[in-house]
């Protein structure tokens, strides 16, 4: 017998599952409440469900709960990554950043990552396997009972490329979103996508209301090739077409993410380029450092040529802002913790 992954369904389907067992279907808004809304950790937690159903659903069910592998919290600012394990013993991680405006979490959406991207420490042993909708959203539920503390905004810019597991991200994103779970709403969750076109196009279709936000990267294709290996199947025109598609039907400013490495793409012949290739676009421009990983040469730009970058961005009249790093001290970056833990586990 196939079991169910419980924690992956929506609430109509948990409420026609917990009927086809036998139950009640009140019995099923009672379920969903405990993983969702109480975010029980296990059945035995469910206690007013009668031993009974729990038994039934312990036989006919996968219930989804990661395990805390570690917690670093940075001694900076406060950011706290956690490294979870997952029933099959593989290892993923997860960011929580507190700001004054609320409690974000970056969640992972894969273990591991095939897109290539020669700045990032996800990608260096390539994709595993997608995560679940269940794992996914767990990441979010352990932080919350870890932390104690509400989480308001969610990016899905961890590990992976979310759209390269487009059914359980969107799985994800309702049930985030759902009343009867977290109820986060869907204009503080923000996902972050190398620019898979097809997917960009599937995406605006479904008329959510997240924001879009592309890794750009690059002034022109060339140079995007030369870092992300996706640009060699999908130029620029058609990814920021694609884009455009999105705030179109859902009218959501687009943020374009721009990692600044060194002597590569920081130049302010870069940023010209940069201006001519969004001008106006309602969008707005994340500067990012990029983080130095030791198996790849990238250096991240100084500050004098950060600060002149962004300069030239804001008289072409770009809205334009320089991610604040978080967590440095701790491996703050995507994938970096992970792929350190996986390196120790070999020695």
């Amino acid at each position: 017998m196939t079991l169910i992954d419980i924690k992956s369904l929506s609430y109509e389907k948990v409420l026609e599952t917990v009927q086809d067992m036998g139950e009640k279907a009140f019995r099923g808004k009672q379920l969903y409440e405990w993983m969702h809304g109480k975010l029980a950790a296990s059945y035995d937690e469910m206690t007013n469900l009668p031993k009974s159903f729990r038994d039934k659903l312990k036989e006919q069910t996968v219930y989804t709960s990661l395990d805390i592998v570690e917690v670093l919290t940075s001694r900076i600012d406060g950011t706290q990554k956690y490294l979870f394990r997952l029933a099959d013993g593989h290892v993923i991680e997860s960011v929580l950043m507190k700001y004054k405006h609320g409690n974000s979490v970056c969640v992972s959406s894969q273990v591991g990552c095939r897109m290539g991207c020669r700045f990032c420490a996800s990608t260096l042993g390539g994709l595993n396997r997608n995560l679940t909708t269940g794992e996914i959203l767990d990441q979010i539920y352990r932080i919350q009972v870890h932390s104690g503390e509400r989480v308001s905004n969610v990016v899905i810019m961890g590990t992976g490329e979310p759209l390269d597991n487009y059914d359980n991200v969107l799985g994800f994103l309702h049930g985030i979103s759902d009343e009867y779970g977290l109820n986060i709403s869907q204009r503080n969750i923000t996902l972050s996508t190398c620019g898979l076109v097809p997917r960009i196009h599937d995406l605006a279709g479904e008329h959510l209301q997240i924001t879009l936000a592309l890794s750009l990267h690059a002034p022109n294709d060339e140079k995007r090739r030369a870092l992300m290996p996706i640009a060699n199947k999908y130029e620029l025109k058609d990814v920021l077409a694609a884009c455009q598609e999105y705030y179109d039907k859902t009218g959501r400013r687009l943020t374009f993410e721009y990692s600044l490495v060194g002597g590569q793409n920081d130049s302010e012949e870069d940023a010209a380029q940069l201006n001519s290739l969004i001008h106006g676009m309602n969008c707005h421009v994340n500067l990012i450092p990029v983080n130095p990983i030791k198996e790849r040469d990238f250096v991240q730009s100084n500050k004098k040529v950060i600060d002149k970058f962004k300069n030239k961005l804001e008289k072409y009249g770009i809205n334009v802002t320089i991610r604040r790093e978080m967590g440095r001290d701790i491996h703050g970056a995507c994938g970096q913790l992970r792929q350190s833990y996986l390196e120790s586990e070999t020695t």
